[in-house]
């Protein structure tokens, strides 16, 4: 089978996955729904947050579709961490590692500021030591949420690929919003795969995919490098 390669594919993640064949991705870098019903300052909401059936088979197809002894980074809701390690753990995905990104705002105020984001690394096998080890705090730069109501900035998901995917391997995000995994994978000269299941997303996200002109690449690389 050829793989939709430097796309983003319109649906539903669990169908598209089933379709695709076994261990054919280098890396997973994702940011599934927290199923904590969000609503952003705009009335935004994301689509599927509001319950986690979908979860395990999921993690199931993103499990069989990496390679043998790689890496899955996955962003999750804090509030829900125990379903997701259950998931991740269905799948046959152990964690090897947990990213801090702090933030300089607050995201919102109840019990507490919340000021971070986190995310798991997880493994299938026993991956290999990248030749260069990023730290585990990554700082966090505002994308402004201008294109989806949770967008990852670029510029923060662009040490995670050149770290843990080779140059020229296939980065899977199967929920890809705005596209910002695969713009970051565009940028390092990774070969990429996204599913999104919103209409207007996918839209957006495509369009973004499709410009000369990538958002955050010369200048976020060269910020990248001047830091290492």
């Amino acid at each position: 089978m050829t793989l939709p390669l430097n796309q983003i594919i319109l649906g539903d993640c669990i169908d598209v996955m089933r379709d695709l064949p076994d261990a054919c991705v280098d890396f997973v870098l994702t940011d599934p729904p927290y199923f904590c019903n969000y609503v952003d300052r705009a009335g935004r909401k994301v689509a599927n947050d509001n319950c986690g059936e979908w979860l395990e088979p999921a993690f199931a197809q993103v499990a069989r579709l990496m390679k043998r002894n790689t890496l899955c980074v996955s962003f999750y809701g804090w509030g829900k961490v125990d379903i997701f390690f259950a998931a991740w753990k269905a799948a046959g995905l152990r964690p090897v590692g947990h990213i801090t990104f702090p933030k300089r705002y607050t995201s919102t105020t109840k019990l507490m500021r919340y000021q971070h984001e986190g995310a798991y690394l997880l493994a299938k096998g026993n991956p290999p030591a990248p030749e260069f080890p990023i730290g585990d705090v990554i700082d966090w730069t505002y994308s402004g949420n201008r294109l989806h109501p949770t967008q990852k900035p670029v510029s923060v998901l662009m040490p995670l690929i050149e770290s843990f995917c080779p140059v020229g391997g296939v980065v899977l995000d199967p929920f890809a919003g705005s596209g910002s995994t695969c713009a970051a994978a565009k940028v390092l000269r990774r070969r990429f795969i996204g599913i999104e299941l919103e209409e207007g997303h996918h839209e957006v996200a495509s369009n973004r995919l499709a410009c000369r002109n990538l958002e955050a690449s010369s200048q976020a690389h060269a910020d990248l490098a001047m830091a290492a």
